[in-house]
Formats: structure tokens, C-alpha cells, sequence
């Protein structure tokens, strides 16, 4: 099987995350393969380890992006490609990542292709379908399970609490949801082997972009941190007290009633 993953390189969300100047301040900030990439790459190297073929990591991004690529591999896929946008784009967003995926996958004949459900970073969960859209192929997203025979794939879903079962047939998109599988750590051996597979980059010339091909279709007007939760407050009194001061304070103080 030919099998593509698209993963994006995102802020760790679990380490302190500043904001200046009305953007994410990336000094200091820690970078990671995004969470619902990896359970896609997992699933990627668990489906060509049962059936053959190769796996390759694409993404878009800057140099820095090596470094997850470079994690991907050590995971145990075969190849990565970064399309390197630093000198070319001041801005990006879903339109502009999925068209340049779209045109370098156009004529790859891949089998699989796997993305995460949605970046923790932006969370809108587009870039997957429109790549789809593009390439004229069928997709399903928030799976939890596939497997595949012939060219014939069964697939699970999650539906906001329930699951449907959907079959489909090859060549796909599909985006991977939590559950899907248990992602792997790199292991020494394979961090080892990462450092002689290949890792192309490319950028838009190579893939035969002009700038305005792919300028982005929407405008970041701001980026904040939620506010500072205040402490909780532990009313006092008997039962009937408490709740007289509760829609008060409800009435008042949150002026949600």
C-alpha cells in the first residue's frame, strides 16, 4: 500500500504559552507532532506492517518542521517531505495548507492518505476533507477504527458519543480520532535509523505554486488567552440559605439569570 500521513508541527499546549504583539510567541515555546497526527502515523505504519508498502510523512511548515518529521521516521515511517513555505509565505491557513498538500499529492496514486482530526493549535479540522475534495477521492473523519481488504475498507466513526459503520473503497482520505490506536515512542534503534531515511524538501516552485495560488482566504484578527479563572467561592448556612444566595449571586454577580 502507498500510504501518505499529513502531520503538523503545533505548540505543546501542556507547557506555558505567551502571547505578544497579538501572536503565540514562539521563543522559548516547545513544538510537538500534533497529538491526533501521531494516532494517524501509528495507524499508517500498523496498516503497511499488515499489508506492505511504504509510508510517507508530508507537511507543511519551516525548517524547524524537520525535527517532527524526523520523529514521524523514528515512529518507523519510511519517508517524509517537508514543503518548506518560510521564504514564500508570511501567512498561511487551511486553504493554503490543503492546496499545497493537494498539489503534491496529485500524482503520488496513494492508496491511504491519513491526517489528524483536527491541530490542537487551530482545531477547525479542514485541512483533511478539502485536501479530499481536491484530489476528488472519498473521506471519512473522526474514525476509530479501519480495516481493509482488497480494495475494500470498513471503517468505524465517532458520532459525538455514538459510532457508525462505513464501507468504502480505496484510494481514501480519512482523518484519525482519539481511540484509533495507542501511538508508539521512538525507540533508540529507530531514532537511530530516522537519521538515514529520507527526507526531501521542497518548496512552492517545486510544486509549481505562485504565491497567489495559495494565499490564505481568512484574516487572524486577534489571538488571546481565555481569562484567569477566580476562586470558587463554598457558600455557608443551611440548605434554603445557600440557595437564596446562589440566585443572587447568579442574578447579580454572573448575570445569568
Amino acid at each position: 500500500m502507498n500510504i501518505y500521513v499529513l502531520m503538523k508541527r503545533t505548540f505543546d499546549t501542556e507547557e506555558k504559552i505567551s502571547v505578544q504583539g497579538g501572536k503565540i510567541a514562539e521563543d522559548g515555546a516547545e513544538f510537538i507532532i500534533n497529538p491526533y497526527d501521531e494516532y494517524a502515523i501509528e495507524e499508517a505504519i500498523q496498516l503497511r506492517d499488515e499489508h506492505g508498502g511504504e509510508v510517507t510523512v508530508v507537511s507543511v511548515g519551516n525548517e524547524e518542521t524537520e525535527k517532527q518529521l524526523r520523529t514521524a521516521l523514528a515512529m518507523g515511517a519510511d519517508k517524509a517531505v517537508l514543503v518548506n513555505v518560510e521564504d514564500d509565505l508570511d501567512e498561511t491557513d487551511q486553504f493554503t495548507t490543503a492546496k499545497i498538500l493537494a498539489e503534491y499529492l496529485k500524482d503520488k496514486e496513494a492508496d491511504l492518505i491519513i491526517g489528524g482530526n483536527v491541530a490542537i493549535d487551530g482545531g477547525s479540522g479542514q485541512v483533511g476533507p478539502r485536501v479530499a475534495e481536491q484530489l476528488n477521492i472519498p473521506y471519512v473523519t473522526t474514525i476509530t477504527s479501519i480495516k481493509i481488504e482488497g480494495d475494500t475498507v470498513t471503517i468505524v466513526r465517532d458520532v459525538e458519543g455514538d459510532s457508525e459503520t462505513i464501507e468504502t473503497s480505496l484510494p481514501l482520505l480519512v482523518t484519525a480520532q482519539q481511540g484509533l490506536n495507542d501511538p508508539r515512542y521512538p525507540s533508540l534503534p529507530g531514532i537511530m535509523k530516522a537519521k538515514k531515511k529520507p527526507l526531501d524538501e521542497l518548496e512552492l516552485d517545486d510544486l509549481d505554486l505562485e504565491e497567489e495560488d495559495v494565499e490564505p482566504k481568512t484574516e487572524t484578527v486577534e489571538i488571546y488567552l481565555p481569562p484567569a479563572k477566580e476562586a470558587g467561592r463554598i457558600l455557608e448556612g443551611d440548605v434554603d440559605a445557600q440557595v437564596r444566595e446562589l440566585v443572587d449571586l447568579l442574578r447579580k454577580e454572573a448575570k445569568v439569570i
